[in-house]
């Protein structure tokens, strides 16, 4: 039987997308860069990064930092709608804004996003196999980091709706043998210079 250790899951969202979201703006490659220096000394053992392009050069950024960890391409790492309640799950005031968002999103799209979901949860979060501690970065998108943390808080499934993460920002989720994961930061933004920050809110939603 193999021994438990503890799991280090950093995420981060992909850098600022050009309009077309083809590629990074140049303010996106500057965040991507700067995360890795911040990631520099974490002993990674890779880098997992969704397939679409904004993930994937946001990753060759970060990894370019780092020295010799591999990266990984991860199609459960991508951008997809992970679960879609029913109106009866959401609070009250709330439930038309998120059904209207949600009742755009074809059918096999939705299936499809709940396969996904189910195997990001398998493959990604939970204690390490082995008996040594594991650090994994995985540069994916908005809708999944939220999915991740509201399973890391035990909040029902539909909560991963309007948890935002910006643009390069950093979560650490940790997972210990015997105790519950533990959000040891969420959205953290220390790396990034003031003119870098809140990338990927709308300005009504940005603080400090």
């Amino acid at each position: 039987m193999n021994d438990k250790a503890p799991r280090y899951l950093y995420l981060t969202r992909h850098g600022e997308a050009s309009p077309d979201e083809s590629t990074l703006t140049d303010s996106g490659r500057r965040q991507a860069v700067l995360l890795g220096g911040r990631l520099r000394d974490v002993p990674l053992a890779a880098v997992h990064h969704g397939p679409l392009p904004r993930a994937a050069l946001t990753a060759e950024l970060i990894a370019g930092q780092l020295g010799d960890v591999p990266v990984r391409v991860a199609e459960a790492a991508g951008d997809y709608v992970p679960y879609v309640p029913r109106r009866e799950e959401l609070p009250v005031e709330a439930a038309d804004h998120f059904l209207g968002f949600l009742g755009e999103i074809p059918a096999d799209e939705r299936e499809r996003g709940a396969t996904l979901a189910k195997e990001a949860l398998e493959r990604f979060t939970g204690c390490a196999e082995g008996g040594e501690p594991r650090h994994e970065l995985v540069v994916t998108h908005n809708f999944l980091i939220g999915w991740l943390v509201r399973a890391a808080l035990y909040a029902p499934e539909w909560r991963w709706l309007g948890v935002n993460h910006a643009n390069a920002a950093l979560t650490v989720i940790r997972y210990a043998p015997g105790r519950a994961p533990s959000v040891m930061c969420f959205n953290d933004m220390e790396h990034l210079p003031v003119g870098l920050r809140w990338t990927g809110f709308p300005p009504e939603s940005r603080t400090v």
